[in-house]
């Protein structure tokens, strides 16, 4: 199998490292809009090669990654399953637009490419799409994060909130995953994981909690229907190089993408 990544951050680096030790994974093409960070990416592993844009090698691939941004999935999953290649999307984010969306899984089926999303740093989600073949009556997805998760994000600055002076708890959003998503695309893409396997975008409740005395991120996963009720708390620990990306959410992505180049499917 020959694969590209798509993103050489902190998540887009360890898939291209864990992939270099498959021996099912024979070429590895990496791209990031930081020509020098794919390079530095590439230097360390055996099978890999920097490309420029994700068309160049596009008809030797057979699976394409996308661990970048939301913006750059927007971009390229067109692209990609126009061409009939497998994609795995990090950026879930990307699918909240109805008509995007609905358009990028027409061409994958006309094309018969496969859509992979892992299923991020939350646990849970395996029994809601379960739970949604029947009727569901509530979800509910609770985030809390620490405040260095949260540094930057428009949505704060744009409130005049500073996430330094926090010194409790804090409650800064509640609403559905639809708005979300889009307030907070690098930082709760789970969001959008959970909307898209239960009950959509405009009836998923979302809260995002700041708590400056956590040492991890969580995430709790509340679904209430007719197969009964579930409560899953997740307590993640964040990447050392990247505190808003969740450890879970990269080992998710690496599992995933042994299970696709093994063509193994345990526990769908």
């Amino acid at each position: 199998m020959r694969i590209t990544i798509v993103g050489c951050g902190s998540i887009g680096s360890k898939l291209a490292k864990a992939a270099d030790e498959m021996s099912e994974v024979k070429r590895i093409y990496l791209m990031d809009k930081r020509k020098e960070v794919a390079e530095g990416v590439a230097a360390g592993l055996n099978k890999a090669i920097v490309i420029s844009s994700v068309e160049e090698e596009l008809y030797h691939s057979d699976l394409v990654i996308e661990a970048a941004s939301q913006e750059a999935a927007k971009e390229i999953l067109p692209k990609v399953v126009a061409r009939g290649v497998d994609i795995m999307i990090m950026s879930v984010g990307s699918l909240v637009d109805d008509d995007f969306r609905k358009m990028i899984f027409d061409k994958a089926r006309v094309s018969e490419a496969k859509v992979y999303i892992p299923t991020g740093a939350l646990c849970g989600v395996d029994g809601l799409q379960s739970a949604s073949v029947d009727e569901i009556d509530e979800v509910e997805l609770i985030t809390m994060k620490g405040p260095k998760s949260l540094l930057g994000v428009e949505y704060m600055m744009s409130k005049g909130i500073d996430v330094e002076k926090i010194t409790e708890r804090t409650v800064i959003y509640s609403g559905y995953a639809r708005e979300a998503v889009k307030l907070f695309p690098r930082n709760i893409n789970v969001a959008a994981t959970v909307s898209l396997m239960g009950i959509g975008f405009d009836k998923t409740k979302v809260v995002v909690v700041v708590d400056p005395e956590i040492k991890s991120n969580s995430h709790e996963l509340k679904v209430r229907g007719r197969f009964g009720e579930m409560n899953c708390h997740t307590y993640n620990y964040p990447e050392p190089d990247n505190p808003r990306t969740s450890h879970l959410a990269t080992l998710s992505a690496i599992a995933a993408l042994k299970r696709i180049v093994r063509n193994e499917w345990f526990g769908i």
